[in-house]
């Protein structure tokens, strides 16, 4: 098959138009699109919400249509976007969005939506992008850009096969997301739901169980490396493991600020600062030694009190550490936990024997979870492959 030819985005979609929310029905209400509402992984709308006319905020002026493509044009290397579906036509959406209304006979709204999350696309809206501390590209510029138009038949035939793929990628990450909650139904039917502690398991301050509490320094850019020590940033620290995207490493200097933030296997990490507050994990074994940012707390626990594995997990909850986390935070510019809100932290504290069944539990449930992490990685490498093979009209 040839590679088809590229036409303008702008040539192919229709003009949307707007309203002033505040002005034309002020006592009326709409369901409003902001930019947090796209989810920037499953590239859908997973949040929008409804919102008294009077109170729109400014950005909230474009009337979206069921199968308009929603694209970000800001931190476009997020590549926010997203397809309207059938019940939030109506809805209004932020300025902060591009929003692209294919044209109908020409460009098949699947088809353009599978387009805008190709990493054609997205290279090449990074590589417009202008401003630094608000990196951004404008609608003209997403307008502008070019895409592959075959015959519509072809268009839609592509369509259905990416379509298909995300479908498959959609119900394994469903099955992910079930055995997160599958753990968390453990611990609930174990120990109990902590906001109210109906099975009356005994609870201690944090810092009763602490042998040691620090974070890490500051200054450690001097010390990047391409290998060497780990180096965990907040953005490492997942709910209840370290993330190895874009892994960071150091050459750490020998001298006791180094010692300090080094870590142990059992450590808990807890993130203190900055948007990403309140994640916490375990230290494994492949991280012993493994050096921490400013924005990290290390959490060193007595292992024979308390099981650090037991304390993530906690830390973790919903209804258990994070409500508490919720709470202590300070500062509204710059939100961020201190050691003596940490070692206040309420902990439930069953039996060590109790906690260690909880663990075994949790360690069947990983295993299984770990195949389906494979088997996910391995539908998202084919489905790279087959954007590439089908905007090169080889598929």
């Amino acid at each position: 098959m040839s590679v088809a030819p590229l036409s303008e985005i702008g040539e192919l979609v229709e003009p949307v138009s707007s309203w002033a929310p505040e002005c034309d029905d002020p006592d009326g209400l709409f369901s409003y699109i902001d930019l947090s509402a796209v989810d920037q992984h499953d590239k859908i709308i997973a949040s929008a919400r409804e919102i008294v006319c009077i109170e729109a905020p400014s950005r909230a002026r474009q009337v979206v249509r069921e199968g308009d493509i929603l694209v970000s044009t800001v931190r476009p290397n997020l590549n926010a976007v997203a397809r309207v579906p059938s019940e939030l036509d109506g809805a209004t959406a932020s300025t902060g969005f591009c929003v692209l209304r294919p044209r109908a006979g020409q460009l098949d709204s699947h088809y353009l939506y599978q387009w805008v999350k190709s990493p054609r696309f997205v290279s090449d809206m990074v590589r417009k992008t202008t401003g630094a501390s608000y990196p951004a590209v404008s609608d003209r510029t997403v307008r502008e850009s070019l895409i592959p138009l075959p015959p519509l038949p072809e268009q839609r035939r592509i369509a259905a096969i990416l379509d298909k793929a995300d479908e498959l990628r959609a119900k394994r990450r469903a099955a992910l997301a079930k055995l997160d909650r599958l753990t968390q139904s453990i611990f609930l039917d174990m120990f109990g739901d902590p906001a109210i502690n109906p099975n009356s398991v005994g609870t201690k301050q944090l810092g009763d169980y602490l042998v040691f509490l620090t974070s890490g320094g500051r200054g450690w850019a001097k010390y990047y490396a391409s290998t060497g020590d780990r180096f965990i940033r907040s953005l490492d620290v997942q709910m209840n493991h370290i993330g190895n995207k874009e892994a960071a490493y150091v050459s750490a200097p020998e001298n006791a600020e180094a010692r300090r933030t080094r870590v142990q296997v059992g450590d808990v990490l807890l993130t203190i600062t900055g948007s990403r507050i309140g994640r916490v994990a375990p230290v494994t074994a492949e991280l012993e030694g493994s050096f921490v940012s400013q924005h990290v707390a290390i959490l060193r626990v007595d292992a024979d009190r308390i099981n650090p594995k037991f304390l993530s997990f906690f830390l973790s909850l919903e209804s258990g550490g994070q409500r508490q986390i919720a709470k202590a935070q300070y500062g509204q510019t710059k939100p961020g936990l201190n050691f003596e809100q940490i070692q206040r932290f309420q902990v439930p504290i069953p039996a060590v024997e109790q906690q260690r069944e909880f663990i075994s539990r949790m360690a069947a449930v990983e295993k299984i979870k770990t195949s389906q992490l494979i088997s996910v990685a391995d539908l998202d490498a084919l489905f790279t492959s087959l954007q590439h093979r089908a905007f090169r009209g080889e598929l």
